[in-house]
């Protein structure tokens, strides 16, 4: 891939920049202050994630600028052959070698995370096949109701289906955490570290618009364009409150459902967000488990006879995965596990779900049910 100047420019000032700041975040503010096209702004972000997602084979010593034109070389023979990259390669470069120690690693999961990753849309309820038919390059998925993948060449948030609230952009992992919490109209759920609402939503939407979803999260801004997305959208069957997660409730309610997507080191979304391969850190695994056995444990106390606990997280290390779960289950034996259909293969059932990203094309994704006993 041949980069004009003026782009490299925009690439190298990127890179620059975010040293530890988030990449995503950092390149939205360098597009905003440099006057470029559409197409030219989509160069920038690609050559700065693949900057990134092949980090590990850049030698460092080297300008920025041939790095970059060495991070395209690879990411071109890649793409053109997934196997010209070795086994051994793949192992020794795409992630750091602490992540050796915290999960199972194959060249296929590594495989996936060096590919540019699918687009993932999600129509209203019921309207999948309408919005594939109006978005050129927008394909349903065979099995999860209402999920497109998109590979057309629209700005799709300049798109009068977007404006309109037809869909939201959410990965296909977490449009099937919503069908496994599977609310229904006349209930109350608490998503209790909602962050910007995209699983709030999708619960608001599947419960058409009616019951009630509380949305907590530490960070009030975030809640904010949560409501943005809810106004969006036509959706008001939410109350939202800020919430530090702590033992401290935010509310007295007790619900029928409750869904902790807690924080996590987030290693399943590293093929969408390599620059957090780079950043994140041993000493955080066992740090965000602490914090996740911390919330599950604060919401359990919330939980009506009956009702239903959701724990999901986009990561696959075994400290936040199966530590965490089984953990719970042995300070919280009244909680049962609750087995729920498998969307990607509907004759199994199961109430531990481990959404790898070969498989699905998608982030990694963990997800664990319990229920009250009635």
């Amino acid at each position: 891939m041949h980069l004009s100047s003026r782009l490299l420019n925009a690439v190298t000032a990127v890179l620059e920049s975010a040293r530890g700041k988030p990449a995503d975040v950092v390149l939205r503010s360098t597009l905003r202050g440099h006057a470029l096209e559409p197409e030219e702004k989509r160069l920038v972000s690609r050559s700065v994630f693949a900057y990134f997602r092949w980090l590990g084979w850049l030698d460092q010593s080297k300008p920025p600028r041939t790095q970059i034109a060495e991070a395209w070389k690879l990411a071109d023979t890649f793409a053109q052959n997934p196997r010209a990259i070795s086994d051994a390669d793949l192992m020794a470069h795409a992630l750091p070698p602490w992540v050796h120690q915290v999960m199972n690693l194959s060249p296929d999961f590594l495989r996936e995370l060096q590919r540019e990753p699918r687009l993932w849309l999600r129509a209203r309820p019921g309207s999948g096949e309408e919005l594939a038919q109006r978005l050129p390059g927008a394909r349903r998925h065979s099995a999860v109701p209402d999920a497109l993948s998109y590979n057309g060449p629209a700005d799709l948030f300049h798109t009068a289906e977007f404006r309109s609230g037809q869909f939201e952009i959410q990965d296909l992992s977490s449009q099937i955490v919503g069908h496994l919490c599977a609310p229904r109209e006349s209930q109350t759920w608490w998503d209790a570290c909602a962050g910007e609402g995209g699983k709030t939503l999708h619960l608001c939407d599947l419960m058409g618009n009616k019951g009630l979803v509380w949305a907590s999260d530490p960070s009030q801004w975030r809640l904010d364009i949560f409501k943005r997305r809810a106004a969006r959208a036509g959706l008001f069957n939410y109350r939202i409150k800020a919430w530090p997660q702590n033992n401290q409730l935010p509310t007295k309610t007790k619900f029928d459902g409750i869904l902790v997507d807690a924080p996590c080191t987030g290693i399943g979304t590293w093929g969408r967000n390599p620059h957090a391969r780079w950043t994140t850190q041993l000493s955080d695994v066992d740090k965000l488990a602490c914090l996740q056995s911390q919330i599950l444990g604060a919401v359990a106390s919330s939980l009506k006879p009956g009702a239903k606990l959701i724990y999901s997280i986009c990561t696959l290390t075994n400290a936040e995965t199966r530590g965490v779960a089984d953990l719970f289950e042995a300070t919280h034996p009244r909680l049962t596990p609750e087995h729920a259909p498998n969307f990607l293969a509907p004759d199994e059932k199961a109430a531990r779900f481990e959404f790898l990203p070969q498989q699905v094309h998608a982030n990694g994704m963990f997800v664990a049910l319990w229920c009250t006993p009635r």
